[in-house]
């Protein structure tokens, strides 16, 4: 990337997040040209008629890590699909899952470590599809990096640094510092982490004196560099845990088990705004933007800027993967998470998109994805 300060690509991770990289293949780098041109997909009245409900509310965060749900609305995949959604924005996961269990939520967009947390913690969600990868990282105040030509995760020694928490980048530092040997403390030589209910809250408080630095995920980065401030590093950035899953699309387990075919063509809608996506970056843009108020340069840089990607598949391999790291380090307790991962829900949802596209290279890609790391 242009202008990027990059931190010492060493293996800066507990050895179980090794299999993190080993199972989640990266599904960027597929440009205009990668297919061939889509052929129309939608639900014809009878498949329609066998939906169990039709209308839908969503909750997202302020992310550009959304953008399959705002494609799918606004390019009407989801009305394609004989589905009514309604998406509303939330300020953390914890208000998504609340939503999600009190049935004012249909499905919800929520960070991976905090899934985990809270499926950890009894709460009875199912993960069923994917939204983003990596996009997560750390930004500094410009005074701490003054003359220096590059730095690693230690510059936060000594520092304030406002964390989102639960968020997967919560995880990412825990693990680093731990690596490092770097304690978590108001030391010299220590990091004080302060917690915060949302990353709009965590982010605001860097213009705060006593805060140093704070965790962002997609567009923060980018908004915090327009403002001045430096990246500590972009989680993108790091050997181990690049393609690490974040936003997974989660609802309940009784509700996936009520409506198998309403979220199965809800899955269709997402599948078919990932290929539009692909072959279609500038309306994409457009789409994000009329969901998070940013400038369209800060957009463009995070969905297409390598930072992170975004894709539907549910990535199980790599999220069971965070889990078990996240359970060694004493982070979560261990549970079983099998019965809250659905991954027939895409699976059904890809084949029937790929029966009506038979020759098409991204759908083809995903489920070549799919079936390696299933």
């Amino acid at each position: 990337m242009k202008n990027r300060k990059l931190i010492s690509k060493k293996a800066v991770v507990p050895a179980l997040l090794v299999s993190l990289l080993l199972t989640a293949c990266s599904t960027q780098g597929q440009t205009e040209s990668s297919s061939a041109s889509e052929a129309p997909v939608s639900a014809s009245a009878a498949e329609t008629d066998k939906l169990e409900k039709t209308q839908l509310q969503l909750g997202y965060l302020n992310s550009t890590a959304h953008l399959l749900a705002f494609v799918a609305k606004e390019e009407g995949y989801f009305a394609d699909e004989g589905l009514d959604v309604t998406l509303t924005q939330f300020t953390n996961a914890t208000e998504l899952s609340s939503g999600l269990e009190s049935n004012k939520l249909d499905v919800a967009l929520i960070g991976s470590f905090a899934t985990v947390t809270l499926q950890s913690n009894s709460h009875p969600l199912t993960i069923f599809g994917g939204a983003m990868t990596n996009g997560h990282g750390f930004v500094i105040k410009p005074e701490y990096t003054e003359g220096l030509d590059s730095w690693d995760v230690s510059i936060l020694k000594g520092k304030n640094v406002a964390v989102a928490k639960n968020n997967t980048d919560d995880l990412e530092l825990q693990l680093l510092l731990k690596q490092e040997g770097i304690a978590i403390g108001e030391g010299d030589d220590e990091v004080n982490v302060v917690y915060f209910d949302s990353q709009k809250d965590a982010y605001a408080a860097i213009a705060n004196q006593n805060i140093d630095a704070c965790s962002v995920y997609s567009p923060y980065a980018s908004l915090a560099k327009g403002t001045g401030y430096e990246v500590v590093y972009y989680d993108a950035d790091i050997d181990l845990f690049r393609n690490l899953p974040c936003c997974r699309q989660v609802t309940t387990d009784t509700q996936i088990a009520e409506s198998p075919n309403t979220y199965t063509a809800f899955e269709r809608a997402m599948i078919r705004a990932y290929h539009f996506s692909q072959e279609n970056h500038d309306q994409t843009i457009d789409d994000v933007a009329k969901y998070i108020d940013i400038d369209k340069d800060y957009i463009n840089t995070e969905i297409y800027g390598g930072y992170s990607t975004s894709s539907p598949d549910p990535d199980k391999q790599g999220t069971v993967s965070l889990k078990e790291s996240a359970v060694s380090s004493g982070f979560v307790e261990d549970y079983d998470i099998e019965p809250h991962y659905n991954t027939d829900i895409f699976k059904n949802a890809l084949d029937q998109v790929i029966e009506q596209n038979p020759d098409d290279e991204i759908y083809q890609s995903l489920k070549t994805h799919f079936d390696t790391y299933e």
